[in-house]
């Protein structure tokens, strides 16, 4: 049987959840039309979505605010669809921890590509069977910290576990899996958005901030996630595995 990947829609004018539940369910998925963040909590609470397309601009509740309830709440991907471009809300938008930012107007082409660039994010391929003695570990230490690639889990030295967003997670594990390199943050926004970056995309650099802020001792003078400046960012301590 094909499961559909089920997505919710939520943006208080009808007509675009209709024309996006119109135009993605003739592309497989499965959609949920919601008008509210009250209505998308209860669709949450008893049929979670694998994504969220959401606006922010909705009478009387805060967009923002619900994004952060999704983030602390549910593993879910979050792309923010609104007509708000101005370049703070962008970056509140992946503060609280949305994985993309579209702006209205927007084509339904690259919308799509966008979907799937996120869902392919939260959901590892499976991979085909392998012999034990080759299987590679999901753990991965470094400093205080333990990287469980296959869980998408990171603790710390007392076992306590530290939330990370879908985007978090994956810049983390691109620096973990790289320890001691350059990357740029061409890389880096490949290796986690699945496209590249125009000249003024801070994408990286504010997910940077976010997770130092988790995995940092001091935030303000990191020891873990260093800039190199003009060239990008570096996990300086040694990683083992297992």
């Amino acid at each position: 049987m094909n499961i559909k990947t089920h997505l919710a829609v939520l943006d208080d004018e009808a007509d675009i959840t209709q024309l996006l539940a119109t135009y993605l369910g003739n592309q497989g998925y499965r959609i949920s039309q919601v008008h509210s963040g009250k209505a998308l909590m209860e669709l949450m609470a008893r049929d979670a979505p694998a994504l969220v397309l959401l606006d922010l601009g909705l009478p009387g509740e805060d967009g923002f605010s619900i994004a952060r309830t999704l983030r602390e709440h549910w593993h879910c991907g979050l792309v923010i669809v609104t007509g708000r471009g101005d370049a703070v809300d962008k970056v509140v938008g992946l503060e609280v921890g949305a994985d993309d930012y579209v702006t209205k107007p927007f084509d339904l082409r690259e919308l799509l590509a966008r979907i799937k660039a996120v869902l392919r994010r939260i959901t590892p391929p499976a991979a085909p069977p392998v012999p034990p003695q080759a299987e590679a570990s999901s753990t991965l230490r470094f400093a205080q910290w333990q990287l469980d690639t296959d869980a998408r889990r990171l603790v710390d030295s007392k076992g306590d576990e530290v939330a990370l967003t879908t985007g978090e997670f994956d810049l983390l594990t691109a620096l973990v899996t790289h320890p001691g390199r350059v990357l740029s943050r061409d890389f880096l926004l490949t290796a986690t958005r699945g496209r590249d970056g125009g000249p003024f995309d801070r994408t990286i650099d504010v997910q940077i901030g976010r997770l130092r802020k988790k995995v940092e001792a001091d935030p303000d003078n990191p020891q873990i996630i260093k800039s190199v400046r003009g060239a990008g960012y570096i996990l300086v301590p040694r990683v083992e595995a297992g």
